[in-house]
């Protein structure tokens, strides 16, 4: 199973002051920009080792925590990364989904569920590659 990125990164910034977000946000770029774990762990190291490994080792201790589910993120080449960093796509038509589930109720019967979630993964997924704005 593979943390959420950026799940982990919004987790790491709430240890944070306000200003002092950005910069910390800036400090951790190198760990998972990375280009395999081995350097990923080098860059967490670096990172407790400086000054905000020293000010902030929650955020250290948490990105330690989840560590195993962080590496399987680097097996993937840079360009599928930025693609599967976040589960927010998943959460979202998760969220969908229960959306729809919701407002009907009962079903009659498993094959009258299993239609209907067919339609809403269709109707979600109808709009998927084209931009979102213009």
């Amino acid at each position: 199973m593979q943390t959420c990125i950026v799940h982990l990164i919004r987790n790491s910034l709430d240890y944070a002051a306000w200003d002092k977000r950005r910069a910390l946000a800036k400090a951790l770029k190198p760990i998972y920009q990375a280009i395999n774990a081995d350097v990923a762990e080098q860059e967490l190291n670096a990172f407790e080792a400086g000054p905000w490994g020293k000010q902030y080792p929650t955020v250290v201790a948490a990105w330690r925590r989840a560590w195993d589910r962080v590496i399987p993120f680097f097996v993937f080449p840079a360009g599928i990364r930025k693609v599967v960093y976040t589960t927010n796509a998943i959460e979202s038509i998760n969220a969908q989904l229960r959306k729809i589930i919701k407002t009907r109720g009962h079903f009659p019967t498993d094959e009258a569920a299993t239609k209907l979630i067919w339609l809403g993964l269709r109707n979600i997924t109808a709009n998927w590659g084209h931009a979102a704005h213009d």
